[in-house]
């Protein structure tokens, strides 16, 4: 029996590159002999045409699969759906843009096939990038790494195959503020990675722009340490010492010399040090208040608006 696999591809506004996705991932997987594979894009409530484009390709090709929601949700939660609503006994998941080449989905396949449970992609340079995004993305990788309590590899992103269990597993999780990548790691079983060069974006924008990058940051940050919290801590006695320091130092100056002088300089930078401390501290434990009121609300992760899934044809030979 033909083993199935899922290939989880989240869209928003890729109208400029759906068509040429469409193609290589059609051509990509009928090259790779002995499985059937289950192409489910999530539109994830784009505003141009690339759902009407999707509902035709679905229409034509059996092995499409559409789910749209009916607004924007996110990429994680678009990827979220996916992974929720797949079949397959691997699901890949690979962005719309083609910055991950869907080439690498046979050598993701056959490392499945060694025992692997997870084989994530891992960008040995990313093309047509600034030097802010590549600087940004180099060092949020490796403060999220020394801040988790779980390793996560560097200079990897959500493309990546996993193995039925492990999707199983991830489906369990019922967390709303997703981190793909760290829920993965966090999961364990036997990982392994792929190497490879990251592309310029085929057409359109980026969809993360610069309050989405650190948006998104903060959520892997905050979703699997509690780190900032005891820095935080920390950061307060640290103060508190420096402040207890100045304190005896005051008391000589007054007390055993005669270098005494009046002044507002330094009781303002000290009240501004302190003040700045207390609201950093604040701020933090807020972001992870923030974050248990949201998941208290238990709302939806997102709203499905339409799945259209076209039977197999060898689904329907079966039935009759």
């Amino acid at each position: 029996m033909q083993k199935t696999v899922s290939v989880v591809i989240p869209c928003y506004n890729e109208s400029e590159v759906i068509d040429q996705t469409v193609a290589e991932m059609l051509q990509v997987t009928q090259g790779i002999e002995n499985y059937q594979f289950e192409l489910l894009f999530v539109n994830d409530g784009s505003a141009d045409d690339t759902e009407s484009k999707l509902l035709q390709y679905s229409k034509e090709h059996d092995n499409i699969h559409l789910i749209s929601f009916s607004r924007n949700f996110g990429h994680q939660p678009a990827v979220s759906a996916g992974i929720q609503a797949s079949t397959g006994d691997a699901v890949v998941l690979i962005d719309a843009d083609l910055q991950d080449p869907p080439q690498l989905i046979d050598g993701m396949i056959k490392l499945w096939e060694q025992g692997y449970d997870v084989v994530y992609g891992t960008r040995e340079n990313r093309e047509g990038e600034s030097r802010f995004k590549l600087a940004s993305a180099k060092w949020f990788y490796r403060i999220l790494n020394y801040l988790s309590e779980v390793p996560i590899p560097l200079d990897t992103g959500d493309f990546r195959l996993m193995d039925r269990q492990v999707v199983d597993q991830l489906n369990a999780m019922p967390e709303k503020h997703r981190f793909i990548r760290g829920m993965v790691s966090w999961i364990g079983f036997n990982q392994t990675s792929i190497t490879y060069k990251r592309n310029e974006r085929f057409a359109g924008e980026t969809k993360y722009p610069l309050k989405k990058m650190l948006s998104f940051g903060l959520d892997g940050i905050l979703s699997f340490s509690v780190k900032p919290l005891k820095l935080s801590i920390v950061t307060g006695f640290i103060s508190s010492g420096i402040a207890l320091v100045m304190l005896f130092y005051t008391i000589y100056i007054r007390l055993a010399t005669d270098q005494w002088q009046s002044g507002w300089a330094s009781m303002l930078v000290a009240m501004l040090f302190i003040g700045g401390v207390q609201l950093i501290s604040i701020g933090i434990l807020g972001e992870y208040i923030a974050r248990i009121y949201s998941e208290s609300k238990d709302r939806p992760l997102y709203i499905v608006k339409k799945d259209i899934k076209q039977p197999r044809k060898d689904d329907e030979s079966d039935l009759d």
